[in-house]
């Protein structure tokens, strides 16, 4: 497609946007009475509109029905999990049992790992990508701790190359057949947070098993975002928030995936009340017999308002489908990244997308290094209606969320960028 960088090509695009009422559906902070260009649902996405109806559900049935809830609710509390099987497992492909919701993001890979970090004397090793998350890397090194495991030696980080700023493939691959027999575990973002940077999970998760490890994903980044296949991809394992690109509000619950093939394993687990047989649950037996799927590893029993919005977003997905988020997502994103290189002919700037330009490797996101003008120009745009992501040293993220951002949002943020950059020159 040919892009133009003018208002008139930005609107017409929008006027052909199957999905542009689903703006309508979300609450934009506001700027001098205008809604902003926001761009950091990477971060914590808006509000839906309909949130606030499924909360006030619970709270009425809480004010109404008190204990009773549970079971009389309009939408019982007991089983209000079981919701989100079919439209969650849809996201992410899986199968309704391969996935549960629970807890926050870190907390379920700290749980999963009970069940998936089974290091011996010879295979202990955990590899990750060089940057990952830095609660991912807290993570990991108190997990291969409490197993009495140096993290300068049981956790390998697979680097970019000197002068690159994306992870090659075959680096990954190759560190893996060289870890070999050593390698229990391989856990990588499914998106990097920083570059934006897609990782190959089929092949990853490929290479890691036919050395005899275990392969998991933080999926943060990615669920709601990319396409994933996590059943067919035959990953072991993940667990993502819903509070970024799924808009189910801030800290929000977190989902958790665990493949068929180990519902009825005897794997280790940190067991809880609300992971024991649904049948039984109330007759408060001594032995844990825990629900088969993924709802096995719950803990405790759910936070109902935290649920509520993240249903109601959820729902907002399985009315829409990821194919068309995605055709959405990878032509806004283009455009984006043209109107970038467009004001940096027209303003003679220096700054740099270092997320992969191939639209495999990438989604919603884009990362600009701005080579030393980086936090002037970021905060002229927050002060003047953009709402974006400063990271250390000198990137900005930008992330055009095919819900709610338009293409005029695209043509508008470029030409404040183009102002804030003349300005500070």
């Amino acid at each position: 497609m040919t892009f133009q960088n003018t208002l008139e090509y930005a609107k017409s695009l929008d006027a052909q946007d199957e999905l542009k009422h689903y703006r309508k559906e979300f609450i934009f902070p506001q700027h001098k009475g205008k809604d902003v260009i926001y761009f950091t649902g990477n971060s914590l996405g808006l509000q839906p509109k309909r949130a606030r109806t499924y909360v006030d559900e619970v709270m009425d049935d809480w004010a109404n029905l008190a204990v009773e809830g549970h079971f009389y609710a309009n939408k019982p509390w007991w089983d209000y999990q079981e919701r989100f099987a079919e439209p969650l497992s849809k996201l992410v492909g899986a199968k309704p049992s391969e996935v549960t919701v629970m807890n926050t993001l870190t907390i379920n890979l700290h749980l999963l790992m009970v069940s998936f970090y089974r290091p011996t004397s010879k295979r202990y090793k955990i590899i990750c990508e060089e940057k990952a998350f830095p609660s991912d890397q807290y993570m990991f090194q108190s997990q291969v701790t409490s197993h009495g495991y140096n993290p300068q030696d049981a956790i390998v980080e697979i680097k970019r190359r000197e002068g690159e700023h994306n992870i090659r493939i075959e680096d990954i691959l190759a560190k893996i057949e060289e870890v070999g027999e050593e390698l229990a575990l391989v856990l990588f973002g499914g998106v990097n947070y920083y570059t934006g940077q897609v990782f190959d999970m089929k092949t990853i998760v490929e290479a890691g098993h036919k050395v005899g490890a275990n392969v998991g994903f933080d999926l943060a980044h990615a669920a709601g975002n990319i396409q994933l296949e996590l059943h067919d991809w035959n990953v072991d394992f993940a667990a993502w928030c819903s509070y970024k690109y799924m808009n189910s509000g801030p800290g929000n619950a977190s989902g958790c995936f665990v493949h068929e093939r180990h519902h009825h394993s005897n794997l280790p687990r940190f067991a809880g009340w609300w992971g024991h047989n649904k049948e039984r649950r109330f007759k408060m037996e001594p032995t844990f017999d825990p629900v088969h799927g993924a709802d096995g590893w719950q803990v405790s029993n759910l936070p109902i308002l935290t649920l509520a919005p993240y249903l109601a977003s959820v729902e907002l997905f399985a009315e829409i489908g990821m194919e068309k988020l995605i055709a959405k997502r990878n032509q806004i994103t283009s455009y984006l990244e043209f109107i970038l290189h467009e004001i940096d002919k027209e303003v003679n700037s220096t700054f740099e997308i270092i997320t992969p330009s191939n639209q495999e490797e990438r989604a919603c996101q884009l990362s600009v290094f701005l080579h030393g003008e980086g936090r002037s120009i970021f905060d002229y745009l927050m002060k003047n209606g953009v709402i974006t992501d400063w990271r250390e040293p000198n990137v900005i993220r930008l992330a055009p969320v095919p819900l709610y951002t338009s293409y005029e949002d695209m043509y508008q943020f470029g030409q404040i960028l183009k102002q804030g950059i003349v300005v500070h020159k």
